[in-house]
């Protein structure tokens, strides 16, 4: 059995081990661990432990997505199931988790400039000056503004990226590639609460599946212009895919075993990155994707190949 395991860096991921550091909150995790899908009252009464308590610290652990919670039908209107989201946790330093970053090649790729889409309403483009084109019209997509693109969404589709293949230019071989890009799920207005399933491939192929908590608005993102109504969406998670040799991860939490060796990259001219929201995914919430004026990383999509020395 695959095991889910996180692997972070503690300067660029304070809040997970704020997360770990209290005994109350390990010991919701032992229980989660044994016992998946549980609700607030059953984890207050299994630990002998009063529910506002049990409450504030599963914020702090969802906040630190050392868990996640998934809202069903109950006896008496509906509840909060909770599970835990990983097996293990590794902490390594940024300079054990880049060994070999002098080899890495990068590509930052504005996020209008997908070469194929298709996408269903709602659905719309914005440059940092205002909006292109029509909203809600899926044939907004091919316009030749979309190049200026800061934020794109849409409820349901894909856009698919062309990246250079600069390794094969130089004869290298790739031993790992990591994208980059801020994103959020998308609901008319905003809604913290709003799963979205977000599916990654490259090259064709799927390499695995993150679910973005929701569409926020509780405040103005870093770089989102001030023409941009706050009801909108402001910001996303920055969130980073690695393939490398292990396996694929999304912020260090493996989540499939596909490796460049699957993706065949030596033998195309190109790596083709797709961001898609499947129709008949789980939590189809639709994908808010934030460039360079939006939201609170102010870049594009960034492509990282490592080479072989």
């Amino acid at each position: 059995m695959s095991r889910n395991f996180l692997v972070i860096d503690p300067e660029e991921r304070p809040e997970v081990l704020r997360g770990l550091a209290s005994p109350v909150r390990a010991r919701i995790l032992r229980l989660l661990h044994r016992r998946p899908g549980v609700n607030v009252n059953d984890i207050a009464a299994s630990l002998d432990l009063p529910q506002s308590t049990v409450s504030s610290n599963l914020q702090v652990l969802e906040t630190a997505g050392l868990i996640r919670t998934e809202t069903q039908k109950g006896r008496k209107g509906h509840q909060k199931l909770c599970f835990s989201a990983f097996d293990e946790v590794l902490v390594m330093f940024r300079d054990d988790l880049d060994v070999g970053q002098a080899n890495a090649i990068e590509v930052a790729m504005p996020i209008g400039l997908y070469t194929s889409s298709e996408v269903s309403a709602p659905c719309g483009l914005c440059s940092p000056q205002g909006i292109i084109g029509l909203l809600d019209v899926p044939g907004t997509f091919l316009n030749p503004d979309r190049m200026n693109a800061g934020l794109m969404w849409f409820t349901r589709g894909f856009v698919e990226y062309q990246f250079p293949n600069n390794a094969r230019l130089v004869g290298k071989s790739v031993v790992a590639l990591e994208f980059s890009f801020e994103l959020s799920s998308e609901v008319p207005g905003t809604s913290a609460d709003w799963p979205s399933d977000i599916t990654i491939a490259v090259n064709g192929r799927e390499i695995g599946v993150w679910t973005s908590p929701g569409d926020f608005g509780d405040q103005r993102g870093v770089y989102t212009p001030d023409w941009w109504k706050l009801k909108g969406s402001q910001y996303g998670m920055l969130k980073s895919w690695r393939v490398t040799p292990q396996g694929a991860f999304v912020d260090g939490l493996r989540i499939s075993a596909i490796t460049p060796q699957d993706l065949d990259i030596s033998a195309h001219h190109s790596i083709r990155l797709k961001i898609e929201v499947k129709p008949d995914a789980r939590h189809p919430g639709g994908v808010n994707i934030f460039g360079r004026g939006f939201g609170n990383y102010d870049q594009d999509i960034v492509l990282r190949v490592m080479t072989e020395p």
